[in-house]
């Protein structure tokens, strides 16, 4: 009989958690106060967020994930430790089409270029295809973003769409710009 080996939501740098209500809203609150971070993360408008309105979007969040059924919002934190290094989450799933959109985001410089991205994009893609059986995952990026565009193209996302100056930042217009990875296409690079 074959057995289930694979751990989902644990690689060899790090884990998906869910969120701790108690100690994740500060964090969470500090990031929002990094502007460079936020606009890297996010096409929409930023603004900080105090403690209490953070405890408010977990609320949000959770009452989503139990009602709506199409997202999955994890924190990602190191694998010894409990401490929040960022967030994943697949959001806006088609159940019908098999799709879904990604967020990946780790704030702290720190916290960056040590292979956890990589590992929590890994768990959240075997995740999507293998555990919720998604046929296509996309995330939109500002163009301003190249380090992020280059990390998903190095995970196997493609560029798809370019949405010419759809974004108003920074005293100019910027392309928004969607990136796909199809399920056979992750398979031929990823699956084990």
């Amino acid at each position: 009989m074959q057995t289930i080996s694979a751990p989902l939501f644990e690689g060899q740098l790090i884990r998906l958690t869910p969120v701790d209500h108690e100690a994740d809203p500060e964090t969470v609150a500090a990031w929002t106060h990094n502007d460079e971070f936020m606009r890297l993360y996010s096409p929409q408008p930023v603004r900080p967020l105090t403690v209490e309105q953070v405890k408010k979007k977990f609320e949000q969040i959770d009452k989503e994930m139990d009602e709506d059924n199409n997202l999955f919002h994890f924190a990602i934190r190191p694998h010894d430790e409990q401490r929040l290094i960022g967030e994943a989450r697949l959001q806006w799933i088609e159940w019908t089409n098999g799709n879904a959109w990604v967020k990946l985001g780790i704030p702290n410089p720190q916290d960056r270029h040590h292979g956890y991205g990589s590992e929590a994009l890994r768990l959240l893609m075997r995740f999507a295809f293998r555990e919720l059986n998604l046929y296509r995952l996309t995330i939109s990026l500002p163009e301003y973003n190249a380090r992020a565009i280059a990390f998903f193209e190095k995970a196997g996302f493609i560029v798809e769409v370019r949405r010419r100056e759809a974004i108003n930042r920074m005293g100019r217009r910027w392309d928004l710009i969607d990136m796909g990875i199809l399920l056979p296409e992750w398979e031929a690079r990823h699956a084990s």
